[in-house]
Parts: structure tokens; sequence; C-alpha cells
């Protein structure tokens, strides 16, 4: 995809550069420039989605350790919850047998 859109955008500045470049010297100049430029392009977008993956990788990693922990925490707070019942339920029984 980017080979293709360098390509294009490599044809469409030599054909409009081109067209104000008089000699046939000048024409190849200005087709180097252009192929170098779409080069210069295809690269920096390479980089920029390098660089997106890499972030979005982060933040993935971040979300999956944010969720474990919040899992961790539930489990605790309902183990916590299962005591305090359980030691509601004793407290209840005992109260009851005593009258």
């Amino acid at each position: 995809m980017i080979t293709r859109s360098k390509t294009l955008l490599a044809a469409a500045a030599v054909l409009a550069l081109g067209a104000a470049a008089c000699t046939e010297t000048e024409q190849e100049q200005t087709e180097a420039n252009a192929e170098a430029a779409a080069d210069r392009t295809g690269d920096a977008a390479a980089e920029a989605g390098d660089n997106l993956k890499e972030e979005a990788e982060q933040v993935g990693s971040a979300i999956a350790a944010g969720a474990r922990e919040a899992g961790q925490e539930i489990d605790e707070a309902t183990d916590r919850m299962a005591v305090a019942a359980d030691e509601q339920k004793a407290e209840t029984e005992a109260d009851s047998r005593g009258n």
C-alpha cells in the first residue's frame, strides 16, 4: 500500500514539476527529487505506524494490568465479605441459642 502510494506521489510530482522544467537534465533532476521525497514520505509513514503500534501495545498492557489488579481487589473484597458473613452467622446463632 505504501509503495503504491509512493509511486503515485512520485508520478504526480514528476508530472507537476516536470511540466515546469525545460531541459531533459532538469526533468531528470525533478524526477529524482520527487522520488526521494516519496521515499522520505513512505519512511515517515512507516515510522509513524510503528510508533502507533508501540503506543497501542503499551496501552493494551496497561489496561490488562489494571484489569488484573481490579479482579484481585474484587476477589479480596468478596473474601472479606464472606468472612464477615460467617462471623455474623455465628454471632446470630450464638444469640439465638442464648435466648
